[in-house]
């Protein structure tokens, strides 16, 4: 009796919780991109409450990590999904923001070795775009084709796998972003040490992260200064894999990213 109990409060408590989900993000619109070929990518998305005629705004780039991958379209808003919902924020820095999710077999940057980071680096220095973030720079395009984005105020962040993405897109595209976020990320930084780019760094981990190394934020930092590349790295004191905690709660994250915009005539 007492299991039956048991099973029928947990029942509830999850629905509740899938219930209180659904609710916070009910703002973001759920959609598929469907490319030429037939591959596709789901996404969610939001836009500025109030898009008045005659103006741009900026259009932010999500990267979830590995552990929100799969096909239910919800997952990758459960780390800084709400952000973006706040209402403060809502109305001082509208924008369009673009939530897509990596399949649940495959990763943001090509190839990450899912039986972890810690013998060697797991980064090669030249390699194909993944299929996945060739979907996303498609709907990045798509996107700024059919909505009113300031091309001089498009952001990218991620946290984990979405750090490496983060990192992978800036060297595939170095004239598109004002600004990036890596969380807790890492990169090959020989592809940081001759990057050309305005770009502006601002990169977060946690000095005892047990999942990615923090030396892969210390040394991608490195790399980019040494290139000439803006770049400012904040290291969290005693803090693991979650980085993206305290990184989402300093009180110039959002006021820092909506402040970056890549110089006049500079294209994409």
């Amino acid at each position: 009796m007492k299991q039956r109990i048991c099973i029928l409060l947990l029942g509830c408590v999850c629905g509740m919780q899938w219930i209180f989900a659904q609710k916070k993000f009910s703002q973001y619109e759920s959609d598929v991109y469907v490319s030429k070929s037939g591959d596709s990518l789901l996404y969610r998305s939001l836009k500025p409450e109030n898009v008045a005629e005659g103006k741009t705004y900026p259009l932010v780039l999500f990267l979830h990590g590995a552990g929100e991958r799969g096909s239910d379209n919800e997952k990758q808003l459960f780390h800084g999904g709400m952000l973006f919902t706040n209402p403060v924020n809502r109305t001082q820095y509208p924008a369009f923001v673009l939530f897509p999710q990596c399949p649940e077999d495959r990763y943001w940057p090509t190839p990450l070795r899912p039986d972890g980071f810690k013998d060697g680096n797991p980064f090669p220095i030249d390699t194909e775009i993944s299929r996945p973030l060739a979907l996303v720079k498609e709907l990045l395009d798509r996107t700024m084709a059919e909505y009113p984005v300031d091309p001089r105020r498009v952001y990218v962040m991620g946290l984990s796998m979405g750090g490496m993405g983060t990192f992978d897109l800036v060297c595939r595209y170095p004239d598109l972003f004002a600004a990036a976020i890596p969380i807790c990320g890492g990169i090959h930084t020989g592809r940081l040490e001759k990057l050309v780019t305005s770009t502006k760094f601002r990169i977060y981990h946690g000095d005892s992260d047990s999942v990615v190394p923090v030396e892969f934020s210390r040394e991608a930092y490195l790399a980019l200064k040494k290139a000439g590349i803006e770049a400012e790295y904040i290291e969290f004191p005693g803090v693991d894999h979650g980085s993206w905690y305290p990184a989402f709660s300093q009180p110039d994250y959002f006021s820092w990213l909506f402040g970056q915009r890549k110089p006049d005539g500079g294209g994409l």
